[in-house]
């Protein structure tokens, strides 16, 4: 028996284990392979125990949130793909604990209506908090690590402790996580605390983030801005300058609305979203002598 086959026959209790299962159906894109084995885990104890025992049989392991800020490659992804749905919540006072798997905008969105001030910013941000975590989500001002106390961690080995938010060094749209100085973890929980505000004003200022979010972002398939703002220029603003707004290679494009996003409009291959990426760093390189850093992850098998 494999490895692969050793580990599916052990977390199959933990979850609904399918085989050969299509991410383009658990990615905003809409765009990715097939997962060797995919997993869906609704407990953090779950989620710990299938990092685990991946670990143990040296099978590779991704976590899945809500598939946002990803590009999952045409041939998938080997090993483990965990579709995250951990979402027990806490409050005690202004303080809440909150499984990775929940969604970061519907939990912002319920603690502006309980009137806990924080997070008001982030009513329209897609993917989980575990995501926001490993990428300190942020939008209009705010990010995750203004409001993060720390996170219970999976370690290798199977052991599990609470980390400090100051240890994660959060910075703009990145951590340790991103850095590559985490490989192995697992974020299992995040406690957060908020401040005490009026529910009416906080529901008040999320409608209008929502407004300014439709007017300025294009609706339809994508993940979310493509690339991190570089000091001298919005992204969006360079992309247009060499060109490629409105771009397409098949079934992608660069969004007539928002040059820094890149958009399926129907069938595009993960492959031709990342020419258009590639050809944006280049074209941007060449004429601005500055190097756009990607914000989507390019996930699996790119070999």
């Amino acid at each position: 028996m494999s490895a692969l086959e050793r580990l599916a026959a052990f977390v199959e209790p933990l979850g609904e284990l399918r085989r050969g299962e299509p991410l383009a159906r658990h990615t905003t894109f809409g765009i990715g392979g097939p997962a060797d084995l995919f997993l869906t885990v609704r407990s953090g104890e779950a989620l710990a125990a299938a990092a685990t025992a991946a670990a143990d049989e040296g099978v590779p392991l991704f976590v899945l949130g809500s598939g946002s800020n990803i590009l999952v490659a045409d041939a998938g992804i080997r090993g483990l793909v965990i579709d995250n749905r951990a979402r027990a919540e806490h409050l005690e006072g202004t303080v809440v604990r909150i499984e990775s798997g929940a969604s970061f905008a519907a939990f912002a969105r319920r603690m502006c209506r309980r009137a806990l001030d924080g997070l008001a910013w982030a009513v329209g941000i897609p993917g989980t908090l575990g995501g926001a975590v490993v990428y300190n989500a942020g939008a209009y001002g705010g990010c995750l690590a203004d409001v993060l106390r720390r996170v219970r961690l999976q370690l290798p080995g199977g052991r599990i402790e609470w980390v400090d938010a100051a240890d994660l060094r959060l910075v703009y749209r990145g951590s340790r996580f991103t850095r590559g100085e985490l490989r192995g973890r697992t974020v299992l929980e995040c406690e957060l605390e908020l401040a005490p505000g009026d529910a009416a004003d906080l529901l008040r200022r999320a409608a209008a983030y929502d407004e300014k979010r439709l007017a300025a972002q294009p609706r339809g398939r994508s993940a979310g801005s493509t690339f991190k703002n570089p000091p001298e220029a919005p992204a969006w603003k360079l992309i247009d300058a060499v060109g490629m707004r409105g771009m397409r290679r098949g079934d992608a494009a660069i969004s007539e609305k928002h040059a820094n996003f890149f958009v399926n409009e129907g069938n595009a291959s993960a492959a031709d979203v990342r020419w258009l990426i590639d050809e944006a760093r280049r074209r941007v390189a060449e004429q601005f002598g500055i190097t756009l850093e990607p914000e989507v992850e390019f996930v699996g098998d790119w070999s």
